[in-house]
């Protein structure tokens, strides 16, 4: 979005300020002595770690966005940036929200750091946002153009069938960097993927044999990719990316009217927001006894609900049972 793109130009900026006056070295003293992987979002984190598993190459890894930020907000700390620069394999999203990442990679200290761009390993197969019937449209700042680019649909991550393929590139990326263990790496691929693989079946079948195929959401609408990979459609009050928090009195009577219309038994949110909008829409349906149920999107997961034991797996498979229930 245009404000995301603004901040980051500024921070560019301050990026330039910062490394002036830092001395990097002095914090990546023996730093050497281990492997270094930066992920910069909750998903990557926990795919790595499944693939080092025992961790016999002594690989640090480490999660950017850790403390409950969004990734369509974050900045990184002058800290954040001295560790991407000396690390040995950087992981990260690369859509809009990651603008920062070019000026820090263009000051980088290790010459053999190994970039993955989740957008790239993915290519053609990334979807733009979309604007769908009765959407709120986000207002940009300044004046738009006629013919500019769509912006790429960030949330990759949400698809099972996509995470088997960043796992594939970060597998090769760590044997890349670590061979004396590439065995390792190799085997704990194929035991993860068998159970992103076996999840994954359990979606299809679960939306193969709903009653709905439809999702409505009172709020932004991250999981474009989930939804295509399983046929379904849907509508939703904002694009995944929208920093918009009121919705018109136009869009909630749109939704919930579909909401009638298809006889839906759930309305859904995402985490770490609010149901203000979700509780207005049931509210302007006619029988005004949806559920309101929140699927996580992984874009703030933080270090205290990581040390609870909570992985990429066990999150998709609680979206799993609210998708359930939505498509009852």
């Amino acid at each position: 979005m245009k404000k995301r793109g603004i901040v980051s130009v500024l921070f560019g900026i301050l990026v330039m300020l910062l490394l002036g006056g830092c001395t990097p070295g002095e914090q990546a003293e023996g730093s050497k002595d281990n492997i270094s992987v930066v992920a910069t979002i909750f998903p990557e984190y926990d795919w790595t770690n499944n693939l080092i598993g025992e961790n016999p190459g002594n690989i640090d890894l480490k999660l950017l966005i850790e403390n409950g930020a969004d990734l369509h907000s974050y900045q990184p700390s002058v800290d954040d940036i001295v560790t991407i620069e000396n690390c040995d394999l950087f992981i990260y999203v690369g859509g809009e929200s990651d603008e920062w990442v070019k000026d820090v990679l263009a000051n980088a200290k290790n010459p053999n750091m190994v970039v993955i761009n989740l957008l790239e390993v993915l290519g053609d197969d990334v979807k733009e946002e979309e604007i769908v019937e009765g959407m709120e449209a986000e207002e940009e700042e300044g004046e738009g153009e006629e013919g500019e680019e769509a912006e790429a649909d960030e949330h990759v991550w949400l698809s099972l069938r996509n995470a088997q393929k960043f796992c594939d590139e970060i597998a090769g990326a760590l044997c890349k960097i670590d061979p004396a263990n590439e065995a390792n790496y190799k085997g704990n691929l194929a035991s993860y993927k068998e159970k992103l693989s076996a999840l994954d079946e359990e979606y299809k079948n679960a939306c193969d044999s709903a009653t709905q195929k439809t999702v409505l959401f009172g709020d932004r609408f991250p999981f474009r990719y989930l939804t295509e990979d399983y046929g379904l459609t849907y509508y939703a009050a904002f694009v995944g990316c929208s920093a918009e928090t009121e919705a018109s009195f136009k869009t909630i009577i749109f939704l919930a009217e579909k909401t009638d219309e298809l006889s839906l038994p759930a309305i859904l949110t995402i985490e770490g927001g609010n149901d203000k909008i979700a509780t207005s829409v049931r509210d302007n349906t006619k029988d005004k006894n949806q559920e309101i149920l929140t699927m996580h999107s992984m874009q703030s997961v933080t270090n205290k609900v990581i040390q609870e034991g909570v992985s990429y797996i066990s999150l998709m498979e609680e979206n799993l049972e609210v998708l359930k229930k939505a498509l009852q």
